[in-house]
């Protein structure tokens, strides 16, 4: 009895690491948030781990206890919403319903995330062409295969509704990769993306760009 009480308790994390373990979370947190704000209102090049540290009222030195170099910052924020946002979406697409009500589903989606991470969509924009290449790639592996994992979502979703009559033939691989094009093109012109105006105008409504989804891919 002895034992396996004192070998429970050994197992326990003491208060005094609970505290540090909290502590580097909270301050990785800060930091990814900070580096979000100036990696999308400077963009990767010309931001630095400066300017980064000051936002988030940290030193420089200290950053590094979080983060390898600016390019692990970078990346690692890639990562954090990679994460959430192949969650939500392997969500939506699981939701029942007919293909269109699907595609609408996840359209909604895209365009919602990004519009609710404003300064990440701007960082997304400018850079996932690059991480889908090799040329200036700031994008790697894990990166790589979120768009790849996305793209077979869609793929499926199109496959299905295309076996049941409600969706265009054509490659389902295809059509997938014409789906994103299509709601990226979208989201760069999208004021609530791209602009700080509150009153910038907007050159296609949501429901507008439903139509254009509606024609392009539903019988």
């Amino acid at each position: 009895m002895t034992n396996t009480t004192a070998t429970r308790g050994a197992s326990v994390t003491s208060p005094r690491e609970q505290r540090r373990r909290s502590q580097l979370a909270l301050g990785r947190t800060q930091l990814l948030d900070a580096a979000e704000v100036v990696f999308g209102n400077r963009g990767f090049h010309d931001a630095s781990i400066k300017e980064i540290a000051e936002l988030a009222e940290y030193s420089v030195g200290s950053v590094y206890t979080f983060f390898e170099s600016k390019e692990d910052l970078f990346r690692q924020l890639f990562v954090r919403h990679g994460d959430e946002f192949m969650r939500r979406m392997r969500e939506v697409v699981a939701e029942p319903g007919s293909a269109r009500e699907q595609l609408h589903r996840l359209v909604e989606f895209e365009v919602g995330y990004f519009r609710e991470n404003q300064r990440f969509a701007r960082l997304y924009l400018r850079y996932s062409s690059a991480a889908m290449t090799t040329g200036d790639r700031l994008g790697d592996e894990l990166i790589v295969g979120n768009f790849e994992e996305a793209m077979r979502l869609e793929a499926e979703l199109i496959a299905a509704g295309q076996r049941r009559g409600e969706l265009h033939p054509g490659d389902p691989r295809v059509l997938a990769r014409l789906l994103s094009g299509m709601v990226a093109a979208f989201q760069a012109v999208d004021p609530a993306v791209v602009s700080d105006d509150p009153d910038a105008p907007q050159p296609m409504a949501l429901a507008e760009f439903h139509a254009v989804i509606d024609r392009t891919f539903c019988r």
